[in-house]
């Protein structure tokens, strides 16, 4: 018997928001994807990246805690976002028409208000950080809010996703130290080709969609080229995440496993059916096995 989650669109459906949540609040909490986790973690690893590569020994258990509560919140808050900003275009795909906004069960306003709320609440946990990692903090707020346009202007919105979901790498590392460093700026830079990699990855559900309503992806613009960019991006990412390893003075357990870690990535790239929306949607998913590979890759490089 199958185990696969009924859905509406790609909203699961009979699930524990379905089961537990007072019928008023779910509409908000899958605003806020919740019962979608996946995009939650690849916020917050490189975060939990960054504390790690910055500790001295093992990493601080507050501060991952802390980067855990404000990526459930953010994640939540730049959803949104994207979907006040893109509820017509979410309209017009079968996939995402079932969404909150654009199926009437959040007006705009109130999403709004709901956005200001989250912003809140992100803040309070900002500012249990130290004063640099506060403002560091603040200054990511440039690129989240025009993450949602950029797929009306560029092929690579995908690109400036990465800039944004990887800001924890330098966030992490200021919340440790107060300061930053060369390690830290590698491997966000490491991280940006990664999400580049999931990204068109997950872009690939939408072409079809996406080439209707004008709207532009890596997806689109790779084509058919796909497999060997994401080899490209791939191996970049994992050639700057030795490069930052390296600058952090971690020791030679990080390098074999960061090498384990990578064959995950390998076999994302190689393995891919890029016109199966189920298999890219569980190669996306999959992302989440690297980065508690590249985690245990950097805690052994800094306790063993």
């Amino acid at each position: 018997m199958s185990t696969a989650p009924a859905l509406n669109g790609d909203i699961p459906v009979g699930n524990w928001i379905d089961r537990w949540v007072p019928a008023a609040a779910r509409p908000y909490l899958r605003l806020m994807r919740l019962d979608r986790p996946i995009g939650t973690w690849l916020l917050l690893f490189p975060c939990w990246w960054s504390v790690a590569l910055a500790a001295d020994g093992g990493p601080d258990l507050r501060l991952m805690t802390l980067f855990a509560i404000g990526a459930v919140i953010m994640r939540g808050a730049g959803c949104t976002i994207n979907d006040i900003a893109d509820h017509k275009f979410d309209a017009m795909v079968e996939r995402t028409k079932g969404r909150p906004i654009p199926s009437g069960a959040i007006s705009i306003r109130q999403a709004a208000l709901f956005l200001a709320a989250q912003l809140a609440i992100g803040l309070l946990v900002l500012v249990q950080l130290n004063a640099a990692a506060l403002w560091w903090g603040i200054g990511s707020l440039i690129l989240v809010f025009p993450y949602p346009l950029m797929k009306r202007i560029t092929w690579w919105p995908q690109a400036w996703l990465g800039l944004t979901f990887n800001w924890g790498a330098l966030l992490g590392w200021v919340a440790v130290t107060g300061s930053i460093a060369p390690a830290p700026f590698l491997l966000y830079g490491a991280g940006i080709l990664w999400t580049l990699g999931y990204d068109t990855i997950y872009a690939h559900q939408d072409k079809d969609d996406d080439s209707l309503i004008g709207v532009k992806s890596s997806a689109l613009r790779l084509g058919a080229k796909t497999g060997p960019a994401l080899v490209a991006f791939y191996a970049g990412a994992v050639a700057l995440i030795g490069a930052s390893g390296f600058s952090a003075g971690l020791s030679w357990p990080f390098y074999p496993v960061l090498l384990l870690s990578a064959g995950q990535l390998a076999w994302q790239a190689l393995s891919l059916q890029m016109n199966d929306s189920a298999d890219c949607l569980a190669k996306f998913k999959s992302n989440r096995l690297f980065g508690w590979g590249l985690l245990a890759a950097i805690i052994a490089g800094k306790v063993l």
